[in-house]
């Protein structure tokens, strides 16, 4: 059975002391190695995505071009599709890749299908839903656009969503996934999901709350979460209040069915 290690990481642009941390996240995505990691908050302006990508590959390999690519969307908006975007960095290749707008600020999904050494395909899909935090039912709405995208538009048995929700455990746009079946990978593991993924020490203006916002969901097709953890969660040695970001990651290895 072909495993797959999958992660996803809010890296919070360039705000929040980005000089000081930008390399202690190039080093704990190494230190990982995710064959496909979903990033979200990607400053477009200062090209983040590629500098992560360029720094991580040349450390590996010596090169820029190997052994990860990246993959991006900007916003749909005028201006923070400028502003901002998501990507996707992976090891694996890429048969094709398309996006889908979820409206709220311009929010999108970016889907990249890659091919699995059994000459199967599986989507992953990098997404970062709407941030206003009483307003679950756009949240919902987005979920429900992504989904029917997903199983309408190419579709595989093989899924894996990761990302940013913006979302609480017991949310409208968690539950939706979870009754049409899709499991989430931290919860497989350990029966309940991590206590908290957002905020880090790197935020201390932060109004004292805490909470899981970040999750990677996968179908039902995938046979098993082999393992499920927080990643980028270590501070600076020099600095306890630095961290890679705002938000730790989530990484899993996953076994796909046949």
């Amino acid at each position: 059975m072909p495993r797959v290690r999958v992660a996803t990481l809010n890296v919070r642009n360039r705000a929040d002391r980005w000089l000081a941390r930008r390399h202690l996240l190039v080093e704990q995505i190494m230190a990982a190695e995710p064959d496909l990691l979903s990033l979200q908050e990607l400053s477009m302006p200062i090209g983040q995505g590629a500098w992560l990508k360029n720094q991580i590959n040349m450390r590996l390999s010596g090169s820029t071009k190997r052994p990860y690519r990246l993959f991006q969307k900007r916003k749909q908006h005028p201006l923070y599709g400028y502003l901002e975007g998501i990507g996707i960095l992976t090891k694996l290749p890429v048969l094709y890749h398309d996006a889908i707008s979820l409206g709220y600020g311009g929010r999108v999904a970016l889907r990249v299908n890659v091919e699995l050494n059994t000459h199967q395909s599986l989507d992953f899909v990098a997404v970062h839903l709407h941030n206003v935090s009483h307003d679950q039912q756009a949240r919902e709405e987005q979920v429900m656009t992504l989904l029917s995208w997903l199983n309408s538009r190419r579709p595989v048995p093989f899924q894996v969503i990761a990302g940013d929700f913006n979302e609480v455990p017991n949310g409208l746009a968690i539950q939706y996934l979870k009754k049409a079946l899709y499991r989430s990978a931290y919860e497989c593991r350990h029966g309940h999901e991590p206590l908290a993924t957002y905020p880090t020490a790197l935020v201390p203006e932060s109004d004292g709350w805490a909470g899981c916002l970040d999750y990677i969901f996968i179908s039902r097709q995938i046979k098993k979460v082999i393992s499920a953890s927080v990643f980028c969660e270590r501070p600076s040695p020099e600095d306890d209040t630095l961290f890679p970001s705002d938000h730790v990651g989530l990484i899993a290895t996953l076994e796909i069915g046949e």
